[in-house]
């Protein structure tokens, strides 16, 4: 019997969409099949490879065969799947030596850091609650990495760690719970400066401010951004200055000034041109930033600046080129609500509302749903039957 497999997993394996979306709710069975085609087993090789019989084996991955703890401890073990990313704790007589394993195995820190990337990418169509305690998991594994990692490697992990409290804070965010996400965000943007990685502490610094200024704090945003862009120095890349400029641009039309707003709009324009031949975002960034998504920026600022109809015509921009991730959409969608309701168009306006109000219930967001009630706090047009329905929905999201 073949008691342990051949060699570990690829890093890469556990940024794939399947894995992550499998380590995201704790699906054993689903992970444990991930594994099985990845290695080309068949479920009597992969049997062996466990140590029970390929019948139970078939009924574990039909999800007719529950684990126990001690089960899911022993598969897991056999296979090389990692423990914490399951979010099961160590046995107190096991912890030593998994300190001493992660002190001698190298890959954990590629593993650390490809997670955090997938777990980014399943964001956005996952609720927020369904990742939080994974998150934070995450960050306290990162930690404990950092404390046992060879020297040679410490910098590497800082980053890692880093990059695991910024998804953190967002989460955490995104569920309205802004005292942790600033706690995360402060250990992010610190780990990153140990780690001596500045475009890293720059990207921290500017998601950061892009939180503060969604927290109606865009005197404090402008300060962060200020920062990031000491730490990026005089020649930064062209996605840097664009996506910190739009953010600039947010946070002086959210302060009403907007002779600034505009400034800081062009400034991102002229990088995102000067970028666009660059073929992939240099990480941190997991996507490019676009003229989609600058037209994104600036119809937001156009809203906030009572500019209806260059909203309007920025958010039409925005969303026939690259349409956004389903929370993302229900952010604009109550930005364009507030804009139709500026024109006067109202129906049109709750119906959006309306819309983004669903997907903020429906993914878990508390930032969406927010953002619907903000909408409706700042109304103040005629009481028409449809926004008699909304009201009648968002009373229902509370009860």
């Amino acid at each position: 019997m073949v008691s342990q497999p051949p060699h570990r997993l690829p890093p890469h394996f556990w940024s794939a969409p399947a894995v992550a979306a499998a380590l995201a709710t704790c699906d054993v069975p689903a992970l444990i099949g991930e594994v099985r085609r990845a290695r080309g087993w068949t479920q009597t090789q992969l049997a062996e490879v466990i140590g029970y019989s390929q019948s139970w084996v078939s009924k574990v991955l039909r999800g007719r065969q529950p684990l126990t703890v001690d089960q899911v401890r022993e598969v897991a073990g056999r296979l090389g799947i990692p423990l914490h990313l399951l979010r099961f704790g160590e046995r107190a007589g096991e912890r030593h030596a998994a300190r001493m394993g992660r002190q001698a195995d190298d890959t954990s820190v590629v593993s650390l850091m490809s997670v955090t990337g997938a777990r980014r990418r399943l964001e956005a169509v996952t609720p927020s609650r369904e990742l939080v305690s994974g998150a934070v998991a995450h960050v306290e594994l990162a930690g404990s990495v950092l404390h046992g990692i060879d020297a040679r490697l410490a910098d590497e992990v800082r980053a890692g760690l880093s990059e695991a409290a910024g998804f953190a804070a967002w989460i955490h965010g995104d569920l309205l719970d802004l005292g942790t996400a600033r706690v995360y965000y402060r250990l992010a943007v610190d780990s990153a400066r140990r780690a001596g990685h500045r475009l890293l502490a720059a990207y921290m610094l500017g998601s950061r401010a892009a939180f503060e200024v969604e927290a109606d704090d865009p005197g404090l945003a402008l300060a962060l951004l200020a920062q990031a862009r000491r730490e990026l120095g005089d020649d930064p890349p062209h996605i840097a200055r664009a996506w910190l400029s739009s953010i600039e641009a947010l946070a002086h039309a959210t302060g009403h000034d907007a002779h600034a707003a505009r400034s800081a709009l062009r400034v991102a324009e002229v990088a995102v041109t000067r970028g666009e031949r660059a073929a992939t975002p240099p990480w941190p960034w997991v996507f490019p930033f676009d003229h989609a998504k600058l037209a994104g920026y600036r119809a937001v600022v156009s809203v906030r600046l009572g500019r209806a109809a260059e909203a309007e015509s920025a958010f039409s921009e925005s969303l026939a080129a690259s349409p956004p991730a389903a929370k993302q959409h229900g952010v604009l969608m109550t930005e364009m609500a507030a804009a139709k309701a500026m024109n006067g168009r109202h129906d049109e306006a709750f119906d959006l509302a309306a819309d983004a109000l669903r997907l903020g219930v429906a993914y878990g967001s508390d930032r969406v749903i927010q953002r619907a009630r903000r909408f409706r706090r700042a109304y103040a047009g005629p009481i028409t039957v449809t926004v008699r329905t909304f009201d009648e929905r968002l009373h229902a999201t509370t009860l």
